[in-house]
């Protein structure tokens, strides 16, 4: 311990390195329940490449693990202390190096938010577009660790989708750099993608170029109910169907309509089933919203209201990024599941997360990315009694296996990292498994970085 603490400050500033474990414990885990974490040696806080560097030529000469976080909001377990780890925190490198609206790129480090890339791109007439609910506080490289997702993916895609290129601190220290600045780029095997949603366990992410769009118009959002979650998954069927490109197209059962109701006051109908949102920032939304309630109607939704401008635009989503606050609000404590399945099976996995509830007596409420068929059920239980978290776990992990049995996967956005680790072995296989093991392996021969994360 103590040749580990001296070595790390040969290159690291006295305060970069945090040794009182009343400090270091805040950082042992993220927000995901029922994963387990370890007692981090030290944490440590670097500011610059070479001292990520240092950190990394350190851990591989003392084999020690490093454990990367972000702003430590994942769900997945993926930011948890190994014990005896370093945990290598990078928010303190979160400057925005550049933004280029010709070649339409961002360059950036690690520790920027989410929310901050995103305005400061926009006053240059440019948009970021991933924006995970935890935009205001998620970082983009804890985004780029767990290819996080977003609101607005059903039109403009995910993280993946935005990486051009990254720097990356190998486990021994070396320096890599993938991808490219341009437009197009084909040259070898795409070691930038191989390290999106890769969660630490292949390099320390250090800088990113971001392609960026031209900023969209303001968006106006209509809301419709329905009677069943049938119903409006039939709806979200049709708009895709007929070829719609709203900007959001996102899902909220009767129980998340409640508990944001019972948290902010917002006078969602609590008489609905299920509150569809679609949203479209064309130049003259008007015709597509039109539409959009047009199909709404057919499909048997009982009230459509369109927003008129986008402060009840911004009203209506609001509501819907109240939804996991609201829902923890309930027990105390909530485990979030992120399972995608096929949009045509949209019905069939909200309506079994429901009979998952009633067979484990437990609130669980489910918002969903409609327009990518990605779910989000969110067990709420009391951590205190141990047959509810019990139960709790157990439904959890019904729901992972009702998403596989329909065509799905176990994660769309939040990643693996403890949670669900023994799920991915049964969604790759015995040769994906095999295979992934044997990547990493060639990236990090002596298993240091973020180690018992994914397998």
């Amino acid at each position: 311990m103590t040749d580990l603490i001296e070595l790390l400050r040969e290159g690291l500033p006295e305060e970069a390195v945090l040794t009182d474990p009343d400090v270091t414990g805040a950082y042992a885990h993220d927000m995901a329940s029922f994963c387990e974490a370890g007692v981090p040696a030290v944490v440590v806080l670097p500011r610059t490449v070479e001292q990520v560097q240092h950190v990394c030529r350190t851990a591989t000469a003392l084999r020690v693990p490093v454990v990367p976080q972000g702003a430590r909001t994942g769900l997945s377990g993926a930011a948890n202390a190994s014990e005896g780890c370093i945990v290598l925190s990078l928010v303190k490198m979160d400057r925005i190096l550049e933004i280029n609206p010709v070649d339409r790129i961002a360059v950036v480090e690690p520790g920027v938010i989410n929310a901050a890339l995103s305005r400061a791109v926009m006053e240059k007439g440019l948009y970021y577009p991933p924006d995970p609910s935890s935009w205001e506080q998620c970082t983009i490289g804890g985004n780029i660790g767990t290819a996080s997702g977003g609101l607005c993916c059903v039109k403009y895609g995910v993280t993946a989708e935005y990486v051009l290129g990254l720097d990356v601190v190998l486990a021994d220290g070396r320096l890599l750099k993938t991808g490219r600045r341009t437009a197009k780029g084909v040259a070898g095997y795409d070691l930038t993608r191989l390290f999106v949603g890769s969660e630490g366990s292949l390099g320390i992410v250090v800088g990113a170029v971001l392609a960026l769009k031209p900023a969209p118009l303001e968006q106006l959002v209509l809301a419709a109910e329905f009677p069943s979650t049938a119903s409006a998954c039939d709806a979200i069927c049709r708009i895709m169907e007929r070829g719609h490109a709203p900007s959001l197209l996102e899902l909220m059962d009767r129980t998340s309509v409640r508990a944001v109701n019972a948290m902010g006051n917002m006078g969602l109908p609590e008489s609905t089933e299920a509150l569809l949102m679609a949203a479209f920032d064309t130049p003259d939304p008007a015709p597509d919203l039109a539409a959009v309630a047009e199909l709404c109607t057919a499909a048997g939704a009982t009230e459509v209201v369109p927003a008129e401008n986008a402060a009840e635009s911004d009203m209506l989503l609001q509501a819907r990024r109240m939804t996991l606050p609201a829902l923890e609000a309930v027990k105390g404590v909530t485990m979030i599941d992120d399972v995608c399945v096929p949009r045509s099976r949209l019905a069939e996995m909200i309506d079994g997360t429901a009979a998952i509830a009633e067979k484990h007596a437990l609130t669980i409420g489910v918002v969903a990315h409609a327009g990518d068929g990605n779910t989000h059920p969110t067990v709420c239980f009391d951590p205190a009694d141990p047959d509810e978290s019990r139960r709790a776990r157990e439904s959890f992990d019904e729901i992972m296996a009702l998403g596989l049995e329909l065509g799905g996967t176990i994660t769309g956005e939040h990643g693996v990292g403890v949670l669900k680790r023994e799920w991915l072995a049964r969604e790759l296989g015995p040769v994906g498994v095999e295979l992934q093991q044997g990547i990493k392996q060639v990236f990090d021969p002596l298993g240091l970085l973020n180690p018992g994360k994914l397998f």
